[in-house]
């Protein structure tokens, strides 16, 4: 009999313990955490799945294009001592870089489909202009009889041949030419063009060419001239300036963008003139050398060390909306929504004397975590917007019809219900809030704790464990 009374005993106040139903709530909230992980991670592995047909498609179309030079380059020999003190003559590069360079042009972007996919494409047509000064050759410490004069070069440097869309061709101080594929070294390129170039020490050599090019995503350039000047117009109503240097001038609307760009000699880190051992050193050591030309505006630490090495700017196509980041955001609440939503059971539960079996708190809890599942499949093919409202709309309905079941009263379905509309439109507005989300958020959970601390402030919690009952 003794047995059976404390068994009798345990049983009382496991069911009246209210510290025992917030612990096993507390563990029902962690275990419902798992699976609100692994939507997160389910966006993530769609957006990895997104960022592979980017690259499918820009892989035959042209990728993210970085554009640099043209740079004018003579090779010239000079006398090398080995350790063991012999001579020997190299052949090496000189590089120099134009007073003047203006690009100016037009970018027409346009979106193709991969699946359920979109990648922004462009095409751009640029035209370049600048010219070169007389070498000074006493900075450069090599004399003039050195210099191999008829193997002379311009070089311009493009991250994404595939994105080459016509001929090359241009003007060399009037003359006509046309650049061929390829560039005799790498020591500032890895991919690109050149066409010999007739030089003389007594002149510079201006220059003057168009460039049609495809390409995805980005469109940079780098800053070679002692005053770079680029114009940029477009469509495209959602740019993002990035790059060492925003525009100087710009302005965005419905209709598209136009962008200034001016840049000095004296903003970057590289002088106007150099021989290329020099120069490809004082780039590895700042961590990438400039002949990568394998930019990305991504989060690549490797990549943005060689943007910043270069002094690269230009411009992003970016989508309207982008669902998985805006999805990734609103999984980041679930904790918050699941708890509320806890919350507001478990205080129906001491005013109604109404038990709720964790059994049900976990149903409840899985349809708010199937909540993230349905906005991260639907965004997929209908807005945000859309989506949030769908899914919501859906989770309502079955959390409210489930509720009525629990406690057998449509007052106390449509109070739950009402309580997790309003939070769903407060997360909802959080999400729209870019610079104001952490304000907003911090107001309104303010608001949610003092709403509680009112509805419970006469609550009795000590009579509460003892009995099961308390007053409203």
């Amino acid at each position: 009999m003794e047995l059976s009374n404390v068994w009798d005993r345990f049983s009382a106040w496991v069911k009246q313990s209210v510290l025992l139903r917030i612990a096993v709530l507390g563990v029902i909230v962690g275990l419902l955490l798992i699976p609100a992980s692994m939507i997160r991670d389910l966006v993530r592995e769609r957006e990895g799945l997104r960022s592979q047909a980017e690259d499918e498609v820009s892989s035959k179309w042209g990728g993210p294009q970085v554009l640099g030079g043209p740079v004018l380059a003579i090779p010239y020999l000079q006398e090398v001592k080995n350790s063991e003190g012999k001579v020997s003559v190299e052949k090496r590069t000189a590089y120099f870089l134009p007073d003047e360079l203006a690009i100016g042009g037009t970018v027409a972007p346009e979106k193709r489909y991969r699946g359920i996919y979109v990648v922004a494409l462009y095409n751009t047509q640029l035209t370049f202009q600048g010219r070169f000064p007389s070498p000074d050759l006493v900075a450069l410490g090599i004399p003039r009889g050195a210099f191999l004069v008829d193997e002379a070069y311009l070089a311009f440097g493009i991250s994404d041949m595939k994105g080459i869309r016509d001929r090359l061709a241009l003007k060399i101080d009037g003359r006509g030419a046309e650049f061929r594929p390829g560039i005799p070294t790498d020591d500032l390129f890895a991919s690109g063009v050149s066409v010999p170039v007739a030089f003389s020490w007594t002149k510079g050599v201006d220059f003057d060419f168009k460039v049609n090019l495809n390409g995805a995503r980005e469109l940079g350039f780098l800053p070679f001239g002692k005053e770079t000047r680029v114009s940029l117009s477009s469509p495209w109503a959602h740019p993002g300036f990035e790059g060492d240097f925003l525009p100087a001038e710009r302005t965005v609307d419905g209709k598209g963008f136009t962008a200034q760009w001016r840049v000095f000699h004296l903003n970057r880190n590289y002088p106007q003139q150099w021989t290329g051992e020099a120069q490809k050193a004082r780039f590895q050591a700042a961590g990438r050398s400039l002949k990568s030309m394998k930019y990305s505006y991504g989060d690549d630490a490797e990549a943005v060390a060689s943007k910043k090495a270069a002094g690269a700017f230009g411009v992003r196509f970016l989508l309207p909306v982008d669902e998985y980041k805006k999805t990734e955001r609103a999984s980041k609440y679930a904790a918050m929504l699941i708890l509320l939503t806890f919350l507001a059971y478990f205080f129906v539960e001491v005013i109604q004397k109404t038990r709720v079996h964790p059994i049900q708190y976990f149903l409840v809890g899985a349809a708010l975590c199937l909540f993230y599942l349905l906005l991260l499949s639907i965004s997929e093919h209908l807005s945000f917007a859309w989506a949030y409202l769908i899914g919501s709309a859906a989770i309502l309905s079955l959390i409210g019809l489930y509720t009525r079941a629990i406690f057998s009263s449509a007052r106390v379905s449509l109070l739950i219900t009402g309580i997790l509309a309003l939070l769903y439109v407060f997360f909802y507005s959080l999400l729209q809030l870019q610079d104001y989300s952490l304000l907003m958020g911090s107001l309104g959970l303010l608001g949610i704790l003092a709403a509680i601390m009112m509805l419970t402030r006469r609550v009795d919690w000590y009579r509460l464990g003892a009995d099961g009952a308390g007053k409203g």
